[in-house]
């Protein structure tokens, strides 16, 4: 019988300590050098709230409804965004515009973001381009789950991002949160 090392793990948690020793330290001065001003490029590691890595143009953030250029909402409460979510989390009544080229308004446009998995289905299939998630929001919270329920007059409160991803509407609050 010969006497196999592994098996005792000795020599393989010895490896596995040493790798794990090696990238700590390697950061740690990459940290250190980035601190000082030694270096460009620091560890991998991002200081959240006061550094903020860059986001994707396309990334789906915040829903935000567009308006038209007379301030009304575009949405014409075809219901077609309600229909195709997964999640059923968007929530239409609609009514009657006071432009009778238009068909339709929602009357109430609720989306329950506590349910909402961030697909874009609903961005892909409204034939008006109405609803759109680049706002480039990605904190929102609420101690509630009504609070999690935004409504047309928050959705249309809300801008697109800038053009380097950074949010330009306040990060909306829900009633029930004190800030």
């Amino acid at each position: 019988m010969s006497l196999d090392l592994r098996r005792f793990y000795v020599r393989e948690v010895l490896s596995g300590l040493g790798l794990t020793a090696t990238h700590f330290f390697r950061n740690m001065g990459r940290h250190v050098a980035h601190a000082l001003g030694a270096s460009r490029t620091g560890a991998v590691t991002i200081q959240y709230p006061e550094e903020r890595r860059p986001y994707s143009p396309r990334l789906r953030s915040l829903h935000r409804l567009v308006r038209r250029e007379d301030g009304s909402p575009r949405c014409v409460a075809c219901m077609m965004c309600e229909t195709v979510c997964p999640a059923h989390c968007i929530y239409i009544v609609a009514d009657e515009h006071p432009n009778p080229e238009i068909e339709k308004v929602p009357r109430r446009f609720d989306i329950d973001l506590g349910k909402c998995v961030f697909c874009g289905y609903c961005v892909e299939a409204c034939p008006e381009d109405a609803i759109r998630m680049d706002t480039g929001i990605l904190e929102f919270s609420s101690y509630s789950r009504g609070g999690m329920i935004y409504s047309k007059e928050m959705l249309l409160s809300l801008e697109a991002a800038g053009a380097d991803g950074r949010p330009r509407s306040p990060i909306p609050i829900p009633a029930d949160r004190k800030a």
